[in-house]
């Protein structure tokens, strides 16, 4: 069982869970991913750790995964050519098989090479979210955070990745400049 997930966001989207496992705390940048232990703690925080193992390559094609999806987030208006060409990339070690079984339809996804299977799952399951809504992809409000959520809020204002932390902080930054005049 992998270690606890220290990061601040976790049970987002796959996709976005992926790219959370980079964020800023006290003022440094962390990152969950810099060796082996951190993606088993990724793999298991995303329920992946019974299909997908955490070794070296399988380290590089998460990697190269979440930089294929940070350059896709990274512009409002939509994945860039070059966005588009990285995700691409990933998603061509991979494919949906859909057979019969016995209880069904059934969808088999396979990654070649096996190390490959986390990071086309991220990267198909933001293409899920965009065929959802593009919109609800967002970057949390606060400037100096960088995680992302998708927002399921009913009237789709959400704007920090956790109310508690970064909401509050704005609160608290607005409220003292307020009082300081």
């Amino acid at each position: 069982m992998p270690a606890d997930d220290p990061r601040p966001l976790i049970g987002e989207p796959l996709s976005l869970d992926l790219l959370n496992t980079r964020w800023v705390e006290d003022g440094a940048a962390r990152d969950l991913l810099t060796g082996v232990d951190g993606l088993a703690i990724w793999l298991g925080s995303a329920g992946l750790a019974d299909r997908c193992v955490a070794d070296e390559a399988a380290l590089a094609a998460v990697l190269r995964a979440r930089e294929a999806l940070a350059a896709a987030v990274a512009d409002p208006a939509g994945p860039s050519e070059e966005a588009r060409a990285g995700l691409n990339e990933v998603l061509a070690h991979g494919r949906v098989r859909r057979v019969l079984s016995p209880d069904g339809p059934h969808d088999d996804v396979e990654a070649d090479p096996p190390a490959w299977l986390a990071a086309w799952l991220a990267v198909d399951d933001y293409l899920r979210l965009l065929r959802l809504d593009p919109t609800r992809i967002r970057r949390c409000a606060h400037p100096k955070c960088v995680l992302h959520f998708f927002d399921t809020s009913q009237n789709r204002r959400r704007r920090w990745c956790s109310m508690a932390v970064c909401g509050n902080r704005a609160k608290a930054s607005r409220h003292y400049a307020r009082t300081r005049d």
